[in-house]
């Protein structure tokens, strides 16, 4: 086995000696004549045979943490099956003294494998939503404190249709939701 390990190192370092492959390498594109390597501009353009380069992805703001168990809640490993159990209730639409609130208790209440939460109202693109700080400190780092703020937003009576919400994980996996006014109205 170790020579076979050895063999192939042999090879992708072309060591003295190492066997090679028969087949000749395809040759380059010509470059252009101020030396720079020739660009192709679209799928038409491009040698036979090949594939354009696909977009690359746009860099994440976040990073993604270690997915060890706890037995706190505190990572997306223990809290992503709970949430995706429980998806119905992630928001409720209230009728109450002439707004409409919009409630994102249930998610605060599983934020610590958590990195963001987006939000978008009648077929708005999701904004971000700022979630508060996980007390880790505490017995509790779920619980929702006085100075974390208030789990729901005031909006004109009625006006809401749909809400939709992107969830980040703490490893950087998503989850996208919408909503109907009537599947999430409560009393």
């Amino acid at each position: 086995m170790l020579d076979l390990v050895l063999l192939v190192i042999a090879i992708a370092t072309g060591a003295p000696g190492a066997e090679t492959s028969e087949r000749a390498a395809a040759p380059l594109p010509p470059a252009s004549e101020s030396g720079e390597a020739r660009s192709f501009t679209s799928a038409e353009d491009l040698p036979p045979g090949s594939v354009p380069d696909p977009e690359p992805e746009p860099a994440s703001p976040y990073e993604a943490e270690q997915q060890v168990a706890t037995g706190r809640f505190l990572t997306a490993l223990e809290v992503k099956p709970i949430l995706a159990a429980t998806r119905a209730n992630w928001i409720a639409v209230r009728e109450f003294d002439g707004q409409d609130l919009v409630y994102v208790t249930h998610i605060w209440s599983w934020r610590c494998g958590l990195v963001a939460m987006h939000v978008g109202i009648n077929g708005a693109e999701p904004e971000p939503w700022p979630l508060p700080d996980c007390h880790e400190e505490t017995n509790a780092p779920n619980a929702m404190l006085p100075d974390d703020g208030l789990p729901y937003r005031a909006f004109p009576l009625k006006s809401i249709e749909t809400v939709t919400v992107e969830l980040v994980y703490d490893d950087l996996t998503t989850e996208r939701v919408s909503f109907n006014r009537q599947g999430a109205l409560i009393p």
